[in-house]
């Protein structure tokens, strides 16, 4: 834990438990996005698809599928790739819970894994080497369980510009939020198969679902066009204006 976060929870911790039980309380909960969760898509090369996750990768702020992070990114694939895809993802994962969901599922091999995860531990109470703890196991048995050859990590969105987030509760999420995130390109950066997106998801007016906390369709767009970029380069194609 840092000095600073360390300092905000002595001298704001009953505030900050005040106000996040608050927002649970008054924020809206909006359905996973409706719609398939596998299927094939496209022609040419087969590429096997993984995408898995929290309510981001759920696609809760999307009414469909076909808008969320999912149905986005296996269309922009699928102008190259024969893509055979999965979503695996539900509300409220943390860490740990899609850790306990991959050890559910029997071993079936991908090509590629798009991971969304870490919204829920930063709202929770692990700590920055605790996360990156969580994120090496799980990196690890989607590749040895799952044969994945390249995990694309999604980064943690910046929570400190989340509307439904009253300050301070805002300042102090967003900053832990930073911190993971800075871990998290570490580790990316020490491992094998892996990459961290880079994708700025800021949420601009009109771009964020109406909880004023998940991502609308204009940035799920966003997302999975940076994905689908980096998954196409790292597989050896040039990516094209299409894609």
């Amino acid at each position: 834990m840092s000095k600073t976060e360390a300092l905000a929870k002595i001298m704001l911790g009953p505030l900050l438990l005040m106000q996040g039980a608050y927002t649970r309380r008054i924020t809206p909960k909006l359905p996973e996005a409706e719609g398939e969760r596998e299927g094939l898509a496209g022609d040419g090369e087969p590429l096997r698809l993984l995408i898995l996750g929290d309510s981001a990768a759920a696609g809760v702020g999307a009414s469909t599928q076909a808008q969320a992070l999912s149905g986005q990114v296996v269309s922009r694939l699928a102008r190259a790739y024969q893509v055979g895809w999965k979503l695996w993802g539900r509300s409220g994962l943390d860490s740990q819970a899609l850790l306990e969901l991959l050890e559910q599922h029997g071993p079936e091999p991908f090509d590629v894994a798009l991971l969304s995860i870490g919204v829920n531990d930063v709202t929770g109470t692990l700590t920055a080497d605790q996360w990156v703890t969580r994120q090496q196991q799980l990196l690890a048995i989607l590749s040895d369980k799952f044969g994945v050859r390249l995990i694309v990590i999604s980064p943690l969105p910046p929570m400190h510009l989340f509307p439904a987030l009253p300050q301070p509760l805002r300042w102090y999420l967003g900053n832990r939020a930073t911190r993971f995130n800075g871990r998290l390109a570490e580790l990316a950066d020490r491992t094998d198969r892996c990459t961290l997106l880079t994708t700025h998801l800021a949420p601009v007016a009109g771009a964020m679902a109406p909880d004023g906390f998940h991502p609308g369709p204009a940035i799920y767009s966003a997302w999975a066009g940076d994905a689908a970029q980096v998954i196409a380069r790292h597989l050896g194609r040039t990516p094209s204006g299409t894609l």
